[in-house]
């Protein structure tokens, strides 16, 4: 393998990369993809402050004042009424386009 300077476009976090990847043997190739997709959707995922539990959709989540979200299992072990009572909604809510007709047709 030729020597990347540094200054090149592919230089520094590329080459490190690319050494992971080589160390890996193909066999464990989709055991290594499939660990780090779930790990990277693990990170987008709002958990429950008191049990780490991530409330289903539909399930309603209640918002206290440090920003902090309790799921419905865990809201009657506080004292404190929360800030707000919001349901989870699905990833998609808000970006989806609503068609409606009109009377003239």
């Amino acid at each position: 393998m030729p020597q990347l300077l540094p200054h090149t476009p592919v230089g520094g976090r590329a080459m490190r990369a690319m050494r992971r990847a080589q160390a890996i043997v193909p066999d464990q190739l989709e055991r290594h993809l499939l660990r780090r997709s779930i790990g990277i959707l693990a990170e987008d995922r709002t958990s429950c402050a008191d049990c780490g539990r991530v409330p289903l959709i539909g399930e309603r989540v209640h918002l206290y004042a440090d920003a902090e979200i309790v799921c419905e299992l865990c809201r009657p072990l506080r004292r404190e009424p929360p800030v707000s009572t919001e349901p989870v909604r699905h990833s998609e809510y808000g970006h989806t386009v609503k068609v409606t007709r009109s009377a003239r047709s």
